[in-house]
């Protein structure tokens, strides 16, 4: 049972925190939503009232997630990217305002319990677009996501990260630039994060270092975007240690980990994480990115992180 394995991890000095990634294989974490052409067949009594449930239920499901987290001793947690839809609307921005003691409530929570909430924007936020109108959009959706974590009474720096990865390839300038504009309680909380085609790591770091944004190393993206044969190349731990340069406190420092589904290159996340980098002992907060959850972050407990304890002793 999953309830089983998710046991207290052994205490071992500087061992890396295991992150959950939004929902639970379990049915214990899940999330509502609704599409935009649903909620645009109502009228606007009615969309008041389907966003105050949908606003509502998410709130206790957000409860429900923190109380997963402490009984299974996981100190980061990703939020759900629409957790709160259309919040970057008026309509839905006033909705959210009506949760602002609830919300505060569940942030203060998570933050007397030790758990670092964190979140990654959709995909189709991009700062360096070709087009003005998707930087906007980017930007009313990065700035609605914040208000989240400022209704809650998180920090307004990277411990409570919004993490995105580059964009648009060739456009590091544009990038540097508009992050420098954007509104304090998004530019204080961004990271960025390597990814597969676009933006290699040792590119990212430059951008990084240009705009003041912590680095989200990813060793996946890093092996297949270099090709490397191994996670334990060594560039891999010269990565891991560049972007630790970038984090304002090193001890705040955030990776990701997945392995392939099928193929060392493969890009598709693998059920559990069955190869580690030997230099991820050394990231204070790992989120694990695989398709099996809670179940992949007892399997690195009970093995690689056991092992690691033992190492140590």
């Amino acid at each position: 049972m999953i309830f089983q394995t998710l046991a207290k991890p052994q205490s071992t000095t500087n061992a890396p925190q295991l992150g959950l990634v939004c929902i639970t294989t379990s049915p214990e974490v899940r999330f509502k939503t609704m599409t935009r052409k649903r909620l645009l067949q109502l009228d606007e009594a009615a969309q008041t009232e389907a966003l105050r449930s949908l606003y509502g239920e998410n709130l206790t499901r957000l409860n429900l997630a923190i109380t997963f987290c402490q009984e299974h001793y996981i100190q980061l947690y990703r939020l759900i990217s629409n957790l709160f839809p259309f919040s970057d609307t008026p309509l839905g921005d006033r909705i959210l305002a009506e949760f602002s003691d609830a919300l505060r409530q569940v942030g203060d929570r998570a933050q007397a319990a030790g758990i670092r909430l964190v979140m990654h924007p959709d995909q189709f936020v991009v700062l360096n677009s070709d087009n003005p109108a998707v930087i906007d959009n980017s930007i009313t959706i990065l700035s609605a996501q914040a208000r989240w974590f400022d209704l809650m009474g998180l920090p307004q720096s990277p411990w409570a990260a919004m993490n995105i990865h580059g964009g648009k390839g060739d456009r590091a300038e544009r990038l540097v630039q508009v992050i420098g504009e954007l509104p304090t309680p998004v530019r204080d909380r961004l990271t960025l994060e390597n990814d597969e085609h676009t933006y290699s790591t040792a590119s990212l770091l430059d951008i990084c270092r240009a705009a003041h944004v912590p680095l989200v190393f990813d060793a996946h993206h890093h092996l297949i975007h270099e090709r490397l044969d191994s996670y334990d190349h060594p560039s891999v731990g010269q990565m891991l240690a560049a972007a630790r340069t970038t984090w304002p406190d090193p001890s705040w420092q955030l990776v990701h980990i997945s392995n392939g589904r099928e193929a060392l290159y493969d890009p598709r996340h693998s059920d559990l994480i069955a190869t580690m980098p030997a230099s991820y002992r050394q990231a204070p907060w790992i989120e694990v990115e695989a398709k099996q959850k809670e179940v992949a972050i007892a399997q690195l407990r009970q093995t690689w992180l056991q092992d690691g304890a033992q190492s140590a002793a």
